[in-house]
């Protein structure tokens, strides 16, 4: 009986960059650009994480999505305002209706 060995690939930076490349200009699921380069979804999937680690995160916002953005979140404090007045009125007229 003899034991399988595995043996460990070694991909080189430039390779890894061209793969996370690809993924992010081809349009297809990270499963299906792995499986095209013959890596291991996860493999890949690591990559991808580390590279946006190194970039700094997501990409940075557009013009628009920053103006919905700020839009957005005044909308969100006026309804947490609106919110909370109402459950202050409301437990006050639960409170003179007994």
């Amino acid at each position: 009986m003899s034991i399988k060995r595995s043996t460990r690939r070694a991909f080189t930076a430039e390779f890894k960059a061209e793969a996370v490349a690809v993924l992010n200009n081809s349009g297809k699921s990270i499963g299906q650009v792995a499986k095209d380069l013959g890596l291991c979804e996860a493999t890949l999937r690591y990559w991808v994480d580390k590279a946006e680690a190194k970039d700094g995160g997501a990409p940075e916002l557009s013009l628009d999505e920053r103006s919905e953005l700020g839009h957005l979140r005044e909308e969100n404090r006026v309804l947490r305002m609106e919110r909370d007045f109402l459950k202050k009125a409301a437990a006050f007229f639960a409170k003179e209706s007994k």
